[in-house]
């Protein structure tokens, strides 16, 4: 219970409350034995306040955070996650990681990445994809955290990401178009050959290669 002090402070008291009794046994009465627990008490209110203010900073971070048990099991998943992902927190809770929301091709080496994790063994940057509700990918700069209770037990992995899809997409794009030039260069039908600052012969496509006998190793 709460007492007011004369100072109009509060003092918090953990009471065993007994029934008092005369010599016949008759109810007279109650005596009250108490511990003061106050600064037990406000400790614990000051952790909870905390708790709920991390809780909330981790749901309403503009960064994708999740999270999962030892189990490999969802446990985490705040708003932002849910965000470009499609799946809500409840969707998402208690479902494997990898083999639900890890594109097919990634999901050997994300496993990988939270085994170590899971180890006490972090890693830092490291891109994945999500597979999202709609079917799409969102590409992921992840760091994967180890998780550990107060007595310093692991008992999982946080994945605090920074969603890169729009510069993922711009880099496949450019790879992808000069992959396209390399090839427009190598099988044009006409001689198209280069040299460095050296004079060095550093450019030799299929047509100078077949017209001069010389291959683009020689």
């Amino acid at each position: 219970l709460e007492f007011e002090t004369k100072s109009k402070e509060i003092r918090y008291l953990l009471v065993n409350a007994t029934t008092r009794r005369d010599a016949e046994y008759n109810i007279v009465g109650v005596v009250g034995v108490a511990q003061d627990v106050t600064e037990s008490t406000k400790n614990e209110r000051n952790m909870t306040a905390m708790a709920r203010e991390l809780r909330q900073l981790v749901d309403s971070a503009n960064a994708p955070i999740f999270g999962i048990n030892v189990d490999g099991d969802v446990n985490e998943w705040n708003d932002k996650t849910a965000e470009i992902t499609g799946f809500s927190k409840e969707e998402a809770f208690d479902k494997p990681l990898v083999s639900t929301f890890i594109v097919p091709s990634l999901r050997r080496s994300v496993q990988e990445v939270m085994d170590n994790a899971l180890r006490g063994l972090e890693t830092s940057n490291y891109e994945l994809e999500f597979r999202t509700k709609s079917n799409e990918v969102r590409y992921l700069l992840v760091n994967a955290t180890t998780r550990r209770d107060a007595e310093n037990n692991i008992v999982g992995v946080v994945g605090v990401a920074q969603d890169v899809t729009e510069a993922a997409q711009h880099d496949r794009a450019v790879a992808a178009m000069a992959n396209e030039l390399r090839q427009l260069v190598d099988t044009a039908n006409a001689p198209i050959f280069g040299i460095d600052v050296d004079g060095d012969v550093n450019e030799w496509n299929d047509k100078t290669a077949e017209i001069t006998g010389f291959t683009k190793e020689e």
